[in-house]
């Protein structure tokens, strides 16, 4: 007789690479004859976005772009002038390693922009913006899930993990024209242009994925209203539908389609009237999908022969398995000013969060979130003259999730799904932000499991005497398989012998062991 294994291939996520790369920022720009003087700076914005990555052997190279708006107005006037730039670049980074199914997150954002004007018609701009890279691929750990022949006696274990991955993203061109109610005034510039998505939904069509959504673009741009220079806030959405392909693609897959803005940019046309009133917006989205399907498989985590002495080798074998997503809404509200310095007029009141962290609460039931707010008021002051301010407002709130955490890794999106504000009988300016928070628990089992299996058949076990039964004395919990080793006999005569109905004692006592020879 021989020595018979089967064994099964486990596949597990492997980080090859997290990090920060960091870009400078550097502008400096001569206004074109048609632009006026600069007399007063207002803001400035540097929106980091990535529009494209390859991973290629063990490099990653992806291309970040910056959107730079900086607002301004001219000596004697407060209709506010926009300067939009974009600057791209090219970057790689080192994986380390080759990797099999590689893929990447990549989040930029800006870290510090500092900019002045030289002279009245000269910008000048220095900041940076940082890249958190984290890059993944799969790998094959190889178990024993079966062993017969030499009296071989295995304990199994339970395992589900993530047996199939398949991702696919593309990029997705939409052209949006939309009209300006005639209540509202023409556009003279775009000051401010945002974009967001809604969740998407997705339909299984034979092989393929259909994603459908709504990405809502925000405007505010700069208009003329009594004579004087102001601001005018406005929000449409875009429809947006793709087919993927995902070839083996089938009802036993999970899936998961998400769409991330890559580029908006909204031009200004004259209508029939000769004013802009039409609004021509041509917008990039990537369309993210993600579909995983799961696995059983009986793990042996460890073994003995009854009759030959018997070594094996194991190893901790990381069983992934499909992140579990909650989503959750949360409300912040904060007192933007009071008094003298509450403007005249607030056009509009924006929020963004940043530098968002996540702990397990102590319980480990719930998660920990903190960062910061950042709430932009567009308003004209007290002297008329059009403000765009920043307050930045800390924030913690904990998600109760129920479930236990400790051990497992939770990621959190932050989104602003509303902003609204109110003056108060007290003259104080409040904002109120309801923001979509989106977690995803990734739970990846640490087992103990065999990869090997050695038994000596050239000598057999010696016994202490010549018995058939022998009596023990278990204690409450410990485990039969425990027992059966140590006496080198079967679980199922231990259990049978003593009627046991689980794997575990329930008390402690006396047991007759059956001994195979």
């Amino acid at each position: 007789m021989e020595l018979k294994i089967n064994r099964e291939t486990v596949s597990a996520t492997d980080c090859v690479y997290e990090g920060v790369q960091e870009q400078g920022v550097e502008l400096d720009y001569i206004l074109p004859d048609y632009y006026p003087d600069i007399f007063r700076l207002v803001r400035c914005e540097v929106i980091p976005m990535i529009t494209d990555y390859t991973i290629s052997g063990d490099r990653l190279s992806y291309e970040l772009a910056c959107d730079i708006r900086i607002l301004y107005c001219s000596e004697g006037s407060s209709m506010l002038q926009c300067v939009s730039q974009r600057q791209c670049f090219t970057k790689s980074v080192e994986l380390g390693k080759i990797c099999d199914n590689p893929s990447a997150v990549l989040t930029p954002k800006a870290d510090h922009i500092n900019f002045r004007a030289v002279n009245k018609r000269r910008l000048d701009l220095r900041g940076a913006v940082s890249v958190k890279i984290r890059a993944e691929g799969e790998k094959s750990q190889e178990v024993i899930s079966d062993a017969s022949g030499l009296n071989i006696q295995l304990k199994k274990i339970p395992v589900r993990y993530a047996a199939k991955k398949l991702t696919a993203e593309k990029l997705l061109q939409l052209t949006e024209e939309t009209e300006i109610s005639a209540a509202a005034p023409p556009v003279i510039n775009i000051v401010s242009c945002k974009c967001r998505t809604t969740d998407c939904d997705k339909k299984m069509i034979s092989g393929k994925l259909l994603a459908k959504g709504e990405a809502e673009v925000s405007l505010l741009y700069s208009c003329e209203k009594d004579g004087e220079g102001a601001l005018e806030p406005l929000t449409f959405p875009v429809a947006f539908s793709q087919i993927m392909d995902m070839d083996g693609l089938d009802e036993s897959f999970d899936c998961t389609v998400s769409a991330e803005p890559v580029r908006c940019e909204v031009t200004p046309e004259a209508d029939k009237n000769g004013e802009n009133r039409l609004l021509k917006c041509d917008l990039e989205l990537k369309i993210c999908c993600r579909a995983v399907k799961t696995a059983s498989i009986m793990l042996a985590a460890d073994a003995f022969s009854t009759t030959y002495p018997c070594e094996v080798t194991a190893s901790e074998i990381k069983a992934e398995q499909i992140p579990v997503t909650y989503t959750e809404t949360l409300r912040h509200t904060a007192k933007i000013c009071e008094g003298e310095n509450v403007p005249q007029t607030v056009y509009s009141m924006q929020c963004s969060p940043k530098n968002i962290n996540t702990r397990i609460s102590e319980d480990g039931r719930g998660l920990v979130i903190s960062g910061m707010l950042t709430y932009t008021m567009a308003a004209k002051d007290s002297g008329g003259m059009i403000v765009m301010p920043d307050k930045d407002e800390a924030f913690e709130e904990t998600v109760v999730i129920g479930d236990e955490l400790k051990g497992r890794s939770v990621t959190a999106d932050v989104e602003v799904s509303d902003v609204s504000y109110n003056i108060t009988s007290e003259n104080i300016l409040n904002a109120k932000a309801e923001l979509t928070v989106t977690l995803r628990v990734y739970s990846v089992s640490e087992i103990r499991g065999l990869t090997d299996i050695m038994v000596d058949e050239s000598v057999k076990k010696v016994r202490d005497g010549d018995y058939a039964i022998k009596l023990y004395y278990g204690v409450e919990d410990e485990e039969v398989w425990d027992i059966a080793k140590k006496y080198s006999t079967c679980v199922d005569a231990v259990m049978e012998e003593n009627e046991l109905s689980g794997e575990k004692l329930e008390s402690g006592g006396m047991l007759l062991i059956p001994i195979k020879n």
